[in-house]
């Protein structure tokens, strides 16, 4: 009976990844994920990965094709869906520290504010970039119970007016899930 008992309880604990980050909030890195990027037809443009590690913190690499030549303000946001045409189905900005909009902002920024993605006279852009506080998982995490999702805007972001630096109309969106 003691045995038994013993080997029931050695096998409670041992837990998923997945559930140690749900029921204890501890934070595993080198977890993964992407997005496949759609326009407001639905057509997809590209493709976004995302690794967390515990030296960077939260790396972003993206690549599209299809976009008007220029800068293009890339964000963040709070919620996993992409409703087009319009996207408003991604909420704001990730923000867990409840800052201002603006990488140039002296109060600090969204979590979820990124540089402007160049696209090219070809209508390529690539970005890659890393977020040093950034987590996929755990307290203040990008995918919490709602998920997160990475929208490109019409316009440059100008990094300081918020909620969203003057960068317009979303025109692209991609819904960031476990890889």
């Amino acid at each position: 009976m003691k045995r038994l008992a013993f080997f029931a309880l050695g096998a409670a604990l041992i837990i998923s990844p997945v559930a140690a980050k749900k029921i204890l909030g501890v934070h595993i890195f080198n977890d993964k994920a992407q997005a496949a990027i759609i326009d407001a037809r639905g057509l997809p443009i590209g493709f976004a990965k995302f690794v967390d590690s515990e030296k960077k913190g939260l790396s972003i690499e993206i690549n599209v094709r299809g976009l008007t030549p220029g800068e293009h303000g890339i964000h963040l946001h709070s919620i996993g869906q992409c409703s087009g045409p319009d996207f408003a189905s991604a909420g704001p900005h990730w923000n867990p520290q409840n800052h201002q909009h603006g990488r140039d902002n002296p109060q600090g920024s969204h979590a979820g504010d990124l540089p402007n993605l160049l696209v090219g006279r070809s209508g390529k852009g690539k970005l890659k970039f890393d977020i040093a506080a950034g987590r996929l998982y755990g307290q203040g995490g990008l995918l919490d119970d709602d998920g997160g999702a990475l929208v490109i805007h019409a316009q440059s972001d100008d990094h300081r007016t918020d909620p969203s630096g003057n960068s317009g109309a979303r025109i692209a969106c991609g819904v960031i899930v476990k890889h």
